[in-house]
């Protein structure tokens, strides 16, 4: 039997096997990123409805026009976007929105620039697709978007850039002038941006939200990417869409119709309500995972920990050599995971290419209090008996 060499030389995920080492140790998770909440209570109320009074059969393979609708109000209203139904194609989750924008734009022997560190099924996609990665390289704390690292990066062969801003793990946020350079390197040598924006509504410290679509020359050469599941904090929906301009949207459209064709009609119309309620709701939710934020970042640093600044997401990076823990990240989050019971993250292992730091570990901060308190203190007991 023959394996495509993609699959059969690939590596666990990180995240499915430090959720299986929590799993096996008793240990907390901060490692998966997840909210331990529901979600909203009218979000989840609406798709409890629409279960029982809305049809349950194939919806159109472009989404629910109610929901395509939704997703063009909201991002009018939250961030000025003018977006029609027809450039709406609504997917299993972002993850697949993904997959179809690179099976869609990426041919055999075409580059594909990602920036490092990448959700770790970027590469892996572009490698199915017959494409290229070219890392380029992001360094900690703050992750900086270097004009001259990514010009070295494109060559005659560089088809696509995939940009995920907010950054994931990082939990930073690209500036106006960065955003700018990457447009301006885009239509300079013609590429096409891939933009998972599924942080985009998980950000804090009132700094809003700028598409790299809304920079000149972007609109017609970007496919942006959104997720109900980070909107809401109901991962486990996996209700995305992706939007894009004139043949473009067709193109990703019918990457789409051939891998999931359509996602569950009852989380659609649940979603299309959610998108209409308003705004409150989720400044609320927000404010409560700022909170969680600011309690484990505090938590941290009182156990000695030097945590990285952190401006979206749900995750919290710590530096291991600055916190005086002469350990890489792996090392520490096997052992913090079997000796402390605290599952985390490596951001190692979400690099590809060399130069990778070694010294960065990521936590997960959407959980109780106690979950966080315990969670720190037993790090705080573990390493000070080491």
């Amino acid at each position: 039997m023959k394996i495509h060499p993609v699959y059969a030389e690939m590596e666990r995920t990180v995240f499915d096997l430090m959720s299986g080492l929590a799993r096996e140790h008793g240990a907390i998770n901060l490692g998966q990123g997840f909210p331990d909440a529901p979600g909203p209570e009218p979000v989840l109320e609406a798709a409890a409805r629409a279960l029982r009074e809305k049809s349950n059969q194939y919806p159109p393979g472009a989404g629910l026009p109610e929901l395509r609708e939704a997703v063009c109000a909201y991002y009018a209203r939250r961030q000025n976007l003018a977006i029609a139904p027809e450039q709406v194609t609504v997917t299993s989750g972002a993850t697949e929105a993904i997959a179809c924008a690179v099976l869609a734009l990426v041919q055999p022997g075409d580059e594909v620039i990602l920036f490092q560190p990448a959700y770790d099924a970027y590469a892996p996609m572009v490698r199915r697709a017959g494409g290229v990665p070219v890392s380029v390289m992001l360094a900690p704390p703050h992750f900086a978007y270097g004009e001259e690292a990514l010009r070295r990066a494109i060559t005659p062969r560089t088809r696509v850039l995939m940009l995920n801003d907010p950054l994931n793990p990082a939990g930073t946020v690209a500036s106006e002038a960065q955003l700018a350079m990457i447009a301006r390197l885009c239509t300079a040598h013609d590429l096409t941006a891939i933009c998972d924006e599924v942080w985009e509504d998980v950000r804090f410290d009132g700094t809003p939200h700028r598409s790299l679509t809304t920079f000149e020359g972007m609109a017609a050469r970007a496919v942006k990417i959104g997720s109900a599941g980070k909107i809401f904090g109901i991962t486990g929906w996996k209700i995305g869409w992706m939007i894009a301009q004139g043949e473009l949207a067709t193109a990703v459209s019918r990457a789409h119709q051939f891998i999931t064709y359509a996602s569950a009609p009852p989380l659609q119309w649940a979603v299309a309500e959610g998108l209409t309620m308003p705004d409150a709701m989720l400044a609320d939710q927000r404010a409560t995972w700022a909170a969680s934020r600011a309690r484990l970042k505090a938590g941290l640093e009182a156990a000695g920990f030097a945590v990285l600044p952190n401006a979206a997401t749900w995750f919290l990076c710590a530096d291991l050599a600055a916190s005086g823990i002469a350990l890489t990240d792996r090392e520490f989050s096997e052992r913090a995971v079997t000796e402390a019971g605290v599952a985390t993250v490596p951001v190692s292992a979400l690099y590809e290419g060399e130069g990778r730091p070694e010294h960065i570990v990521r936590f997960c901060f959407t959980k109780p209090d106690a979950v966080l308190d315990e969670a720190v203190a037993r790090l705080g007991k573990w390493w000070g008996l080491r």
